[in-house]
């Protein structure tokens, strides 16, 4: 038999290496390098032909299956983002920044899913019973008949939960969870993807839910192998500034629903709010039109929401002026300067340049590029558009404004909120009478001279 190769894996990247080294070649860091445990050597490991398995079962695309059931969280906006409800043998991962509210929103969900008749195990690794309880209690959530634990040993969970047979279980973090049989620190490259493997396992065959919490890296990705994303069936990201009373959850896989979905919350005293309807929410606090304020109407996952772009241009003292982004991609920014000062003539040398999405919101598709425009002239050239105007469209380099999809439904939720214009690109589908005065451009050229009169 051949003797088993050892690896050496790195704790902070998951690269692989044959030898140990003090610094990972892949990533940089110092001393995250451990040695992992070999994978068993089967009777087929000199070729899959020695040892025959099972014959797997087959089935064509025409097989008619009913679509998997689905459990009511009683909370709108956490169906929403899991698509229409959680489903049985399903693994949700979800991740955000320490402080955001992972623990309190699902916590709060668990009492939901309890109320609704579900027998739900919270499992903590990272605090104590009573601290979890005293959590419940400020949040109204004390006669709940939520089951609690605080283990890390995961022999002994599975143990627990096979006896027990829940619809639910929620175990926070995946990063504290740790197994005998392998031999490393809980949190390590190798702990959480064993970890993750026999958890979503167990949901697997027994038909649980199974809920992670997962701790989150500088850079704002979750900790650990990205093969924790995979195995599992949904990834949530719980987003928002903690200067912010406002929180996002956000669907980046589903295998059960449509992806990039979103929840929006509202953090109070109480715990986290439900926010149907985020437009009015994040439009609450305009006044009177100001320079540099353009509403942006945009889609996240199946929502039309509509959020405020903020801008402001200023002249600067540095040989290098600022360019600040908050809630947008800085380098699209960047683009969106080069675009204007190429294409429109518009430059913005010696200016510092701030840009801010209001509420804490974080927008990613790029038909927000025509309002970041509009928001970068209207500082620029202290204009202010009309209050009751929407925009959106997007930019390409060569100046050319760009038709984007669902024009229809981001027109309907301007006119529900009341906005009565819209400024967009030729070619979008918009519906013959939609009760919102639409003005059509194909160049940037043509929006800088129609809206601003400049160029």
């Amino acid at each position: 038999m051949a003797k088993p190769v050892t690896r050496f894996v790195c704790s902070a990247c998951g690269n692989v290496t044959q030898k140990w080294a003090g610094r990972c070649e892949a990533c940089g860091e110092w001393n995250s390098i451990a040695e992992e445990a070999p994978l068993s050597q089967g009777p087929g490991s000199k070729g899959l032909g020695a040892a025959k398995g099972r014959r797997m079962g087959l089935s064509d695309l025409r097989s008619d299956e009913p679509p998997p059931p689905r459990r009511s969280s009683g909370m709108g906006e956490l169906d929403r983002v899991l698509g229409g409800g959680l489903v049985p043998a399903s693994a949700t991962l979800v991740g955000g920044d320490p402080g955001i509210g992972k623990s309190t929103l699902l916590l709060q969900a668990a009492a939901s899913f309890a109320r609704a008749g579900a027998r739900v195990i919270y499992v903590s690794g990272e605090e104590a019973t009573a601290q979890v309880r005293l959590r419940a209690r400020r949040l109204g959530l004390g006669d709940s008949a939520v089951q609690l634990a605080a283990e890390t040993n995961l022999r002994d969970i599975l143990t627990t939960l096979d006896a027990e047979a829940p619809d639910l279980v929620i175990v926070d973090s995946i990063q504290t969870m740790w197994l005998d049989t392998v031999d490393s620190a809980p949190g390590s490259v190798s702990q959480v993807r064993a970890a993750a493997h026999e958890l979503v396992t167990f949901a697997k065959r027994r038909g649980v839910a199974v809920m992670l919490v997962g701790h989150v890296t500088k850079e704002g990705q979750i900790a650990g192998p990205r093969v924790v994303e995979h195995m599992v069936d949904t990834v949530l990201y719980f987003e928002g500034e903690r200067g912010h009373q406002f929180r996002i959850l956000r669907s980046v896989k589903n295998r059960f629903g449509p992806a990039d979905e979103i929840g929006v919350f509202e953090m109070t005293g109480a715990g986290l709010a439900e926010v149907p309807n985020p437009s009015a929410l994040f439009l609450s606090d305009r006044d009177t039109p100001a320079p540099g304020s353009v509403v942006f109407a945009g889609i996240e996952g199946t929502r039309p929401v509509l959020v405020e772009f903020q801008a402001l241009v200023a002249p600067s003292s540095l040989s290098q002026p600022r360019r600040a982004v908050v809630g947008w991609d800085g380098a699209r920014l960047s683009m969106i300067l080069a675009v204007l000062e190429a294409r429109a003539g518009i430059g913005f040398q010696g200016l510092d340049v701030y840009l801010n999405v209001a509420g804490g919101m974080r927008i990613t598709e790029p038909a927000a590029d025509l309002a970041v425009a509009a928001a970068l002239l209207s500082a620029r050239e202290d204009a202010a558009l009309p209050a009751d105007t929407v925009v959106f469209g997007e930019l390409s380099l060569s100046g050319a404004l760009r038709p984007v999809t669902q024009a229809e439904n981001r027109l309907k939720e301007a006119l529900k909120l009341g906005f009565s214009a819209a400024i967009l690109p030729k070619g979008c589908n918009i519906p013959a009478d939609g009760g919102v005065s639409v003005r059509s451009m194909d160049t940037l050229t043509l929006f800088v001279g129609e809206v601003f009169g400049a160029g």
